[in-house]
């Protein structure tokens, strides 16, 4: 499969770091646990030490000095969650986050959360004190007998366990990574006494095979494929929701879109997935996004609407919007759960989305060749995105303060076309998700017949598209976090953070991570002295001003004094005077302090109509 962006070299600063030497002679048990990490083909892993998970760290060191996996030192637990979250989504591979016991665990699990309501695939691992003292109130205590942080993790974890024995850890740590990596995806937790973890490992090669152990299935039912493609061959004018699950499909969707002239919408956290200026996109459906796309869904000439890979949680279904979730539906998912949230579905299909889409192209393609030829596809014709915008007049406003659309707009034009974008919670991703619009995009794949290039678990997938949000849980200041790790994952591809001033006051202090590790990424801090969704919530709300408002705060300084570059940015005309390239040249990162109009209404209508109806 293609990447849906390939990194440009020509933009690099520095080379990715070299893979890691085979390593099969574990010292301890600790060891062992890195040893399975290098046969992934983890690079990098995220954390911060303490004496309960000392070993690991002597262990980790012990990698680096043969050319292995290297640390990156967060600054609060949850930042390196996040990073792991960043590096996982970037590079297709397991993300991995360490952290000492106590509140080292219990700093990790707002990030651990997020993960797990977003589908991301995290090894979590956390330190105990030795296993005689449990019970006698040692320092930092969190096993049954101390703050049970097996417990807590339970609830937002696939797997969870204790490991107090050194012979169940190979078999447990295996149990977890199949766990984290199946349907549904997400972070796994073992939490190991420090004993355990010193416990001699003899030299022996490891006796699984992960890469043969983990390789993702693409078993599809093809009695159900040929049911859909009868479905689809009887209705004359089909709309496709493209959801965040569909990263690795997304190629063969977009051949199947232009073979049938279906148009397409996306949800939020699946816009990074195709490009804005497609002639088949009409925008996006669910938080922040297009009029024109509800719309769409709403045509009463519209036979099919193809749900793809989406979870239909509020934000990517406009607050379980009717136009969406009626008989009209056919929802297409790997997982279970997100299936079960539409019973009114006209007909469910769970399986690989990649293999399901490669098979129906392959079908349309036998079918036409045999019967009237290949039906031509759609000229590729510059989209008219102002046709899609709230307010189309402040997106190209020369007014300062900027306005938050112009900012988008300048974001869309400043970069090359294989930079991550990554939308933080709160009005960031509101403003994103509906007026940032790169040009350049790939309009997805050209091989006929849909092609079916086997990937393997540690391929570089870039699933994540250009655009990444976080859904549901959306807690703030992922992003933040979440750059460092993509940059981290990939120092070849620009990465923007869209963040916003509640967020860095937040999390920002994971910036001087990016100073640490000479990243240069590029913080966009939309500073309007405010929690601008709460402040314009409780305005469209008509309800009480309360616990919004903060005192002004000068990020660029702030910035500066973290070791990064800093830069205030009043109008369209500051971000137009920037030297993009230097900036993405640079040996650390930059921050953005934009001081913008914050009195512009970001387009959060579907959250409003959810909070107006408790019975939704």
């Amino acid at each position: 499969m293609l990447d849906l962006i390939t990194p440009d070299i020509g933009q690099m600063s520095r080379a990715a770091p070299p893979m890691a030497a085979p390593h099969t002679s574990p010292v301890d048990m600790a060891d062992l646990l890195v040893s399975y990490l290098e046969q992934l083909g983890v690079d990098h892993v995220f954390g911060i030490p303490g004496g309960a998970i000392e070993p690991v760290y002597n262990a980790l060191a012990r990698s680096a000095r043969r050319g292995g996996i290297q640390h990156v030192l967060a600054r609060h637990e949850a930042g390196a969650a996040f990073m792991a979250d960043g590096y996982a989504r970037e590079t297709g591979k397991l993300g991995v986050c360490i952290a000492t016991s106590g509140p080292g665990a219990t700093n990790l699990i707002t990030g651990v959360a997020n993960a797990f309501d977003n589908n991301v695939p995290l090894l979590v691992i956390t330190g105990q004190p030795a296993l005689p003292s449990f019970g006698k109130n040692p320092l930092q205590e969190s096993a049954c007998t101390g703050v049970n942080v097996l417990g807590m993790f339970r609830h937002c974890t696939r797997y969870n366990s204790l490991v107090s024995h050194a012979k169940q850890l190979e078999a447990k740590l295996v149990t977890a990574l199949q766990r984290a990596l199946r349907t549904p995806r997400g972070p796994v937790h073992l939490t190991v006494p420090v004993d355990v973890f010193r416990k001699p490992c003899a030299p022996h090669e490891s006796i699984y095979n992960l890469q043969t152990l983990l390789r993702p299935s693409a078993l599809i039912d093809d009695e159900q494929v040929e049911q859909l493609r009868e479905l689809i061959d009887g209705a004359r004018n089909i709309v496709l929701l493209i959801g965040g699950g569909c990263g690795e499909g997304i190629h063969a969707i977009l051949q199947f879109a232009q073979l049938t002239q279906a148009t397409f919408v996306t949800t939020p956290d699946g816009k990074g997935l195709a490009s804005p200026q497609h002639p088949l996109f009409r925008g996006v459906f669910g938080f922040g996004g297009h009029a024109t796309a509800e719309a769409l869904l709403r045509d009463p000439e519209v036979d099919l609407i193809l749900a793809i890979g989406s979870s239909m949680g509020e934000w990517n279904t406009g607050g379980w919007c009717e136009a969406l979730l009626n008989d009209r539906l056919i929802h297409i998912d790997e997982s279970e759960d997100n299936l079960a949230r539409t019973p009114m579905a006209r007909y469910h299909l769970r399986g690989n989305i990649r293999a399901i889409f490669n098979r129906l192209v392959e079908r349309i393609h036998e079918a036409r060749v045999h019967i009237d030829g290949v039906k031509p596809m759609a000229a590729e014709v510059p989209f008219e995105r102002d046709s899609l915008f709230a307010a189309p007049a402040a997106y190209h406003s020369d007014a300062v303060p900027i306005k938050p659309q112009r900012l988008m707009k300048e974001l869309s034009q400043m970069f090359p076309p294989t930079t991550r974008f990554l939308a933080d919670t709160g009005n960031s991703i509101a403003w994103a998700t509906h007026y940032l619009m790169p040009p350049d995009r790939r309009m997805g794949e050209r091989r006929l017949g849909g092609g079916n290039r086997k990937r393997g678990p540690g391929q570089r997938q870039a699933t994540g598209g250009w655009l990444r949000q976080t859904m549901n849980f959306a807690a703030m200041g992922w992003a933040i976090g979440a750059a460092v790790g993509t940059a981290v994952a990939n120092p070849l591809a620009p990465v923007v953070c869209i963040t916003g001033d509640g967020s860095v006051l937040m999390n920002g202090q994971e910036i001087s991570v990016a100073v640490a590790e000479r990243l240069a990424v590029i913080f966009v801090v939309l500073n309007d002295r405010a929690l601008g969704m709460v402040k314009h919530g409780q305005r469209l709300a008509k309800a009480e001003q309360i616990g919004c408002d903060m005192p002004f705060t000068d990020f660029a300084l702030l910035a500066r004094a973290l070791g990064a570059h800093g830069v205030v940015i009043d109008s369209a005309a500051d971000l137009q005077a920037l030297d993009v390239d230097a900036l993405l040249l640079r040996d650390g990162p930059t921050v953005l302090d934009v001081r913008l109009d914050g009195e512009e209404i970001p387009p959060m209508n579907a959250r409003m109509r959810v909070l107006a109806d408790g019975n939704l």
